[in-house]
């Protein structure tokens, strides 16, 4: 609970860089990059009679809640929604486990606050779960970014310590807590998934990621993430006869934004190329 000890107001950022956020129709989260928006504030309420669990609040009122719905049919992840019951249950409410300088954020029933990746309709989705695969277990690590803080508790009349001075709160709110967002420097990668012969479909809008670096392994690890694919190989288009070719040594420089095709491995596509 020490990363929230004082937190009023928090920003929830997952392992895709992106910020938990509550949908203006109020009742379904998502994941969004910017991290400005009103959706994105979540007021911290504590659970009088488990010290250990807390409830997230959204801007309309609604909470963050870990519902019995499956996500998909044939799937463990489960929804979540943000709801308002007449009576606050243990499905509001979460306990943080701390990682390292991240959290989990866990329900009542052992599940955990995941912000998945992949293709439609899993990305930007949010579900609880139990990661199985090794390429998702980072999935339920969650940066918490307090926005506001709890204001110090009343000194009392013998109290003359620094730490309850108005004037030091004020400064700890507006320069440590509520510092801008950092910038995500960065090149755009457009990016599909080719089918077993190779083919890609031109007609849509490819998601996209940002990606800093040049490497080649670099990105390939990243579009395992975002597609939940274990065994990949990254392509770009040739532009004169639309062909696909392997990637193999590095991204082009000055964050040039690319379009990549990921093929699988074991396809009849990937058979075609000499690696």
């Amino acid at each position: 609970m020490e990363l929230f000890a004082r937190a009023k107001v928090v920003r929830l950022r997952s392992h895709h860089d992106k910020f938990l956020v509550a949908e203006e129709e109020g009742e379904h989260v998502s994941q969004e990059r910017d991290g400005s928006a009103r959706g994105a504030r979540w007021t911290v309420e504590r659970v009088d009679g488990a010290p250990h669990a807390l409830r997230l609040r959204s801007c309309h009122g609604r909470y963050l809640t870990a519902t019995d719905e499956h996500f998909l049919l044939g799937v463990t992840g489960k929804k979540v929604r943000l709801t308002l019951p007449p009576r606050l249950d243990s499905s509001l409410e979460w306990e943080p486990l701390r990682e390292g300088v991240q959290v989990k954020l866990k329900t009542r029933y052992g599940n955990f606050l995941r912000g998945n990746g992949g293709l439609p309709p899993w990305r930007n989705s949010v579900t609880h779960d139990v990661p199985h695969r090794s390429s998702t277990q980072d999935w339920i690590l969650w940066d918490v970014h307090v926005v506001e803080i709890l204001p110090d508790p009343p000194p009392s009349s013998s109290s003359t310590s620094p730490s309850s001075s108005p004037r030091l709160s004020n400064l700890e709110s507006s320069s440590s807590f509520s510092s801008p967002l950092h910038k995500v420097e960065g090149r755009s990668i457009y990016y599909t998934v080719a089918d077993d012969d190779g083919n890609v479909d031109d007609s849509i809008e490819w998601p996209h990621l940002t990606f800093n670096g040049t490497s080649v392994p670099e990105v390939t690890e990243k579009l395992k993430e975002e597609t939940d694919l274990d065994d990949i190989i990254v392509c770009t288009k040739n532009p004169l006869n639309q062909h696909l070719i392997p990637l193999h040594l590095h991204l082009p420089p000055n964050n040039t934004t690319m379009r990549l095709v990921v093929v699988d491995a074991n396809s009849k596509a990937a058979k075609k190329f000499n690696i």
